[in-house]
């Protein structure tokens, strides 16, 4: 019997990125989820300071001790900035071309694509980080 590992792609194969853009969106008809999953898939896969996560937190949520609903994650990878506002149950992404920490262009995008565009940045972290690596892998094969 064959384990079907032996079928998916590497990292560095291009059917990967179609792969991880699916693994992706398969939450993203529950933004909350959404949110949630790519927040801890992107704190496993890149750097702490690569990613921002802004948070609303209510009453009820300090009282009990809950992080709060995640409103806005934004990764900062080389020159591009992907941001990603969850803020009113209405996904908006945004992709911008960032040069020595200055923004030089801002593109709205929509989901769909947000969610390749990352794909393909957190593909490419993953050729030379095996940390990303892992959580890319485990994230294809929906673990």
């Amino acid at each position: 019997m064959t384990d079907h590992r032996e079928l998916e792609p590497s990292p560095e194969e291009p059917g990967s990125i179609e792969l991880l853009a699916a693994a992706l969106r398969r939450d993203a008809a529950d933004l909350e989820v959404y949110a949630q999953v790519l927040t801890g898939t992107l704190a496993d896969a890149l750097p702490s300071d690569a990613v921002t996560v802004e948070r609303k937190r209510s009453v009820s949520d300090r009282l009990a001790g809950r992080p709060g609903r995640i409103e806005r994650i934004e990764v900062s990878m080389e020159d591009r900035r992907l941001v990603l506002s969850v803020a009113g149950g209405r996904p908006s992404g945004e992709v911008c071309r960032v040069v020595r920490g200055v923004v030089l262009s801002r593109r709205p995008v929509p989901l769909d694509e947000w969610t390749r565009e990352l794909a393909a940045a957190v593909t490419s972290r993953a050729r030379s980080d095996a940390r990303a690596r892992t959580a890319l892998e485990q994230l294809l094969l929906g673990g």
